[in-house]
């Protein structure tokens, strides 16, 4: 089976054999798109070999293979026929600019719909604020069916196909993807795949006894496997509840529930499992969604003895998914979530399996330099492990609905003389306010006592000094503050890759604590910082006198520069030394046009040498792009405290 010319002969004779039963599927698609079904079977040529090799490998010793591949094919071609005509249309300028997301113009913004607008309909009206930030794509946060109450925010999906009924109706979903297209915005969902919640169909029919919804779901009729298998899985939520398997009483099994108890994991060695989830993830790519994100993607695969995180299968899954939807829908991404080891994050990218990932380990690191005022681990990190595969792109963010992890690899620690146990807990306590020197209001999430793992939640500006410097009503640290905020968007925005804001922060919105008094969020800290947007707040975007005009204003000439610059498209980056511990500094560029940015991680005022400025940015007078100014190669020059510089040379 794994001999490639069987493989290939096999996967050639049994679209041989399939092909004439979907043509007869399709006849009437064919006949009403003559030219689009030639496309369409043209990328079923090109991609059938890839998808039945990951399939023989997922599947292939089950007793049904070809007929659960028979099934996946009359799948797509009826998802393909129900493809309206603008989306096709879609299809083909996607292919023809395959990587569009790298341009420079591109900018993300993520929220939750009830929070920033109450409804769908509510967003649509609410659309000239995100296109005055300049927002290209625009994720938003769980919004289907969900149970009420306690829903992890969301990520316990009842159904793929319906909307929460408080937001709004699928319908009402699609018209507003066509509308954000219209305006050069793509949409950008959450595919939850890992799991649904215990109120979806599939879920209900398995309590009901029907056996072949019984294998969609892990079970159990005791503790025995389940006990074997939490010996060597981690915890992810330890203060909610231990092990990841919850007993339940109406099917009298062992359900495994690597999150919530009511967050069911899905089996995906059952190929029934994989087809049906490709049927949602296709529905959702018909109402105009452009980009999934692949929650939890490192957990899809379970394996006896290991941690049942970054299986093989897990990625051959994704692969296969990839090239569904090649087939079917090439306009649609994937953008990975794997909040993993920076080694295993970087194995989910690839034109053939998720084009797009969360950058964890920048995200993290960026706070990590802010606290400690010296830029070691990020200035490592963006040396030795921002490189990715040509064509995709990385997703970096200063924070997004989840907490902040510091997922940083603990030899690149060790082997720049950091204990990676000490200043984890180090950057705990900093960033929860319970360290001398904080200057953060943060609220920690997830603390574990046993492992002393834990981790923080908090808005970025509350992270950033911008809360604990109202309080004490402090013009200096305010200013502080701000500075910071506007560094960490300088980096977040010439980084390479797609920045992501999280909508709200561009106000320095501060930290919510009421949801401690809410009991279905009460013992989650993540919604300390998915405050509700204030739209008071926005009425002093313009007010360069309080603290959200500054970052407002500072925030959007960065986007206008960050667009401007063809340096700032795709993924190049060369990092240099540029003499101070604080400093870091990287040269971008692309399309002969080169950018070298400088940023200050810390109060005080630094100095660059002008040899290491002609040396990199290859001139010896230069244009700051923020302030305007001339920076001449001669002498020193030196960066004010939290000061950025986009330096181009001429």
């Amino acid at each position: 089976m794994s001999d490639p010319t069987w493989q290939q002969e096999a996967a050639a004779q049994a679209l041989e054999r399939l092909l004439p039963r979907l043509r007869s599927a399709l006849a009437a698609a064919q006949a009403a798109d003559a030219a689009g079904y030639a496309a369409f079977e043209a990328r079923l040529q090109r991609e059938w070999p890839r998808l039945f090799t990951l399939l023989l490998r997922l599947y292939g010793g089950q007793y049904d293979f070809f007929y659960q591949l028979e099934q996946l094919l009359l799948l797509a071609g009826w998802a393909w026929s129900e493809r309206r005509p603008a989306l096709r249309a879609l299809d083909a300028q996607r292919e023809a600019d395959p990587h569009w997301y790298q341009a420079q113009h591109v900018l993300g913004a993520v929220l939750y719909v009830d929070r920033f607008a109450d409804t769908l309909a509510g967003l649509r009206e609410h659309l000239p604020y995100l296109q005055r930030l300049g927002v290209t794509y625009l994720h938003l946060m769980p919004l289907f069916l969900a149970p009420t109450g306690n829903s992890d925010g969301g990520y316990a999906v009842s159904s793929y196909r319906v909307v929460q009924p408080e937001l709004g109706t699928m319908e009402e979903l699609a018209a507003l993807a066509d509308l954000l297209r219209a305006n050069q915005i793509s949409l950008v969902l959450d595919f939850v795949f890992n799991h649904t919640s215990d109120e979806h169909e599939w879920a209900k029919r398995a309590r009901a006894g029907e056996r072949t919804y019984e294998h969609f779901y892990l079970l159990f009729p005791d503790r025995t496997l389940p006990d074997q298998y939490d010996q060597t899985l981690r915890e992810i939520f330890p203060t909610v509840r231990h092990g990841s398997f919850t007993w339940d009483a109406a099917m009298r099994r062992w359900v495994w529930t690597t999150f919530n108890s009511f967050q069911w994991d899905l089996n995906y060695a059952n190929p029934e499992v994989f087809r049906a989830m490709g049927a949602e993830l296709l529905f959702l790519a018909n109402q105009g969604v452009e980009v999934l994100r692949l929650d939890a993607v490192a957990f899809i695969w379970k394996r006896m003895g290991s941690s049942c995180e970054n299986q093989p299968e897990a990625h051959w899954i994704i692969q296969a998914y990839n090239a569904l939807t090649r087939i079917v829908c090439p306009a649609l991404l994937f953008k990975s979530e794997a909040i993993v080891h920076p080694d295993e994050v970087v194995k989910y990218l690839g034109l053939e399996e998720a084009q797009l990932s969360y950058n964890p380990l920048g995200m993290a690191l960026c706070w990590e330099a802010l606290a400690t005022r010296e830029v070691r681990l990020l200035s490592h990190a963006l040396a030795t492990r921002w490189s990715i595969p040509t064509g995709c792109a990385w997703i970096n963010y200063l924070r997004v609905h989840d907490d902040i992890g510091w997922t940083f690899d603990d030899d690149d620690a060790r082997s720049l003389g950091i204990d990676p146990w000490g200043h984890r807990r180090f950057l705990n306590a900093f960033y929860v306010g319970d360290h001398a020197a904080s200057f953060a209001r943060g609220v920690p999430f997830q603390a574990n006592p046993a492992t002393g793992d834990a981790r923080v939640s908090g808005t970025l500006a509350s992270l950033a000094g911008l809360e604990q410097a109202l309080q004490r009503n402090d013009p200096t640290l305010i200013d502080l503050a701000v500075r910071r905020i506007l560094l960490l968007f300088s980096v977040m925005l010439s980084s390479g890759g797609i920045p992501l804001l999280y909508v709200g922060d561009e106000l320095a919105t501060l930290n919510d604590y009421s949801y401690a008094h809410d009991p279905a969020r009460a013992d989650d800290s993540r919604w300390v910082h998915r405050a509700t947007f204030d739209w008071r707040r926005a009425a002093y975007a313009d007010d360069s006198t309080r603290p959200e005009g500054r970052v407002y204003q500072g925030l959007l000439r960065l986007i206008a520069l960050r667009k401007q610059q063809t340096a700032f498209a795709g993924n190049e980056l060369t990092v240099f030394e540029p003499g101070h511990a604080s400093l870091l500094g990287y040269v971008r560029q692309h399309r002969g046009q080169r950018v070298l940015v400088l940023a200050n991680f810390s109060e005080g005022t630094h100095g660059i040498a002008a040899n290491r400025l002609r040396l990199y940015g290859l001139a010896y007078q230069f244009r700051d792009l923020i302030s305007g100014q001339t920076v001449s190669a001669e002498g020193v020059v030196q960066l004010e405290g939290y000061q950025v510089l986009w330096l181009v040379g001429y």
